[in-house]
């Protein structure tokens, strides 16, 4: 490592005002850390979140699950309310990693870093949710924008994650063994604006799939997505798969995904 100054404040406010002012946010660390011991990242001034408590927790409002940005994913995947209204966040959360991952690891960390495998930015895309800043709010649609590239401006801050609570939705994996990232993940939902089908692990970053949205518009069944054609030459391939293999996987996990909706 090298040296640096950690900031570890108590409030919003005052996290607010040291990332504006050019602090690196510190939420989970599980990229940060590595990032920095690589010397990929050598911020002069670190703010730790941790000890934000306005930026934990998770609450019920109306039709919508809304998450604090530095909820652990184990406070996610243990969470009644989340199992109550979206079981399929529920269950994503609890596969994620190992158990110090998801002892450490938060929801804002891993939609901040926007890593091209991770399993949090394929619920947020494929549940239609917005990403609440200390700034605005920024629909899915609009957050994500290819590889670790984010919507996000410098020094931003994700506070929460409001979810809309879908009809029906999950998430089926293809675990990459070591990493237990992604080989390639979909989540499905029916939600009140039409079926959302978001992939992750096939290419540059989480997309959803229209062929897919509307097969699955039409017949909301694993038989549906059989003919849907998924294209290879947007996939990316390397040693643990090939671009063909993972355009098959889409296909194979959509239709696990759409099973488990139907239960």
């Amino acid at each position: 490592m090298y040296a640096f100054t950690l900031e570890q404040p108590k409030t919003l406010a005052d996290a607010k005002r040291l990332a504006a002012g050019g602090a690196q946010a510190l939420a989970g660390g599980q990229t940060l850390i590595a990032a920095m011991k690589q010397r990929l990242l050598q911020p002069g001034q670190v703010v730790d979140l941790g000890g934000v408590a306005e930026l934990r927790g998770i609450k019920a409002d109306g039709k919508q699950l809304v998450i604090g940005a530095m909820t652990r994913h184990q406070d996610v995947a243990a969470s009644a309310d989340v199992r109550k209204h979206i079981p399929a966040l529920a269950a994503l959360a609890e596969g994620i990693g190992d158990r110090q991952v998801r002892a450490m690891g938060t929801l804002g960390g891993s939609v901040a870093n926007n890593d091209p495998a991770a399993c949090y930015p394929s619920a947020v895309l494929g549940l239609g949710a917005t990403i609440v800043t200390d700034r605005r709010e920024i629909a899915a649609d609009d957050f994500f924008q290819g590889l670790y590239t984010t919507a996000l401006q410098p020094g931003e801050l994700i506070t929460a994650i409001r979810f809309p609570v879908p009809a029906k939705a999950a998430y089926a994996k293809f675990r990459q063994p070591a990493s237990r990232f992604a080989l390639v993940g979909v989540f499905v939902a029916q939600t009140a604006s039409g079926v959302r089908v978001a992939v992750t692990g096939g290419g540059n970053g989480v997309f959803r799939h229209p062929g897919l949205e509307a097969a699955l518009t039409k017949s909301f069944t694993p038989d549906a997505v059989k003919g849907v054609a998924v294209d290879a030459g947007s996939m990316s391939g390397d040693l643990h798969a090939s671009a063909a293999y993972r355009a098959h996987l889409v296909s194979v996990q959509t239709q696990a995904a759409v099973r488990q909706a139907n239960g």
